[in-house]
């Protein structure tokens, strides 16, 4: 039986007055790719959000490799730091003079400014590591300024390699990329996946690419309308509970 990294249990979460995440309950196993789907509104940014506890929830529990998270949104820091999030949109001061070494690197947890000698080695290696497994390494002095989308996604993806994680949350973290870009990032995910032995949620618009790469499915609509298999949760029914039957209707059309 595989381990539970993540676990959610009658989450309830409110923007101001309205309840745009009400009593979801699901579980993530290691080593599983599993895609949030549903409409605009329908609350997936807002169930990532709280699951990472930057929103704070009204109702449920979190626990993330076995640890709860607490009201405020606390997880111990050797639970937090086995966990990596890739947001929609990447935004950064692009005059700040950082380089994707320097980007990487702050995904190593340090023992502070100024480390041992030995550490500093360890820490480069990882960096360097990290970048060669995103075929990314030519990059590393490049300013982060002048990364095209798709570089920017591996120098991301390297960051979060840069330590060992058990649990990578993406909200859209294709959005931007042209279609080969879009797919090149699919393909490495799914190999960086089955080396890492990572437990992926990720929010998905993509319904082939989720029926292609995922193996589990939420379809949210405030309410957790469906979740299993891609053939079971994206059957026509289950799609025209979650988006409408102009939804199921369109897609057929084509």
């Amino acid at each position: 039986m595989k381990e539970i990294v993540l676990s959610v249990e009658k989450l309830t979460v409110y923007r101001e007055t309205y309840a745009a995440v009400q009593d979801v309950s699901f579980e993530l196993e290691a080593g599983t790719d599993m895609a949030i789907v549903g409409s605009n509104g329908a609350g997936k940014s807002t169930l990532v959000q709280a699951i990472l506890g930057i929103l704070p929830r009204q109702a449920g529990e979190v626990l993330i490799l076995g640890r709860p998270l607490t009201r405020r949104g606390h997880l111990p820091s050797s639970i937090r730091q086995q966990i990596a999030y890739l947001p929609q949109n990447f935004l950064f001061d692009r005059r700040i003079p950082i380089t994707v070494n320097e980007l990487v690197a702050l995904g190593w947890d340090d023992l502070g400014p100024k480390l041992p000698w030995a550490n500093q080695k360890q820490r480069r290696l990882a960096v360097r590591q990290a970048l060669e497994r995103v075929d990314a390494l030519h990059l590393g002095t490049q300013p982060i300024s002048r990364l095209s989308g798709g570089e920017t996604k591996r120098a991301l993806l390297a960051y979060c390699l840069v330590r060992p994680r058990r649990l990578l949350i993406l909200d859209e973290a294709p959005a931007g990329l042209d279609v080969r870009g879009e797919s090149e990032f699919y393909q490495l995910l799914y190999q960086l996946k089955q080396e890492q032995g990572w437990a992926i949620l990720q929010i998905s618009h993509d319904l082939d690419m989720v029926r292609k790469h995922c193996d589990r499915v939420l379809c949210l609509n405030r309410f957790l309308r469906c979740q299993g298999a891609p053939d079971y949760a994206l059957s026509p029914d289950n799609l025209a509970a979650v988006y409408g039957s102009d939804f199921v209707r369109y897609r057929h059309q084509h």
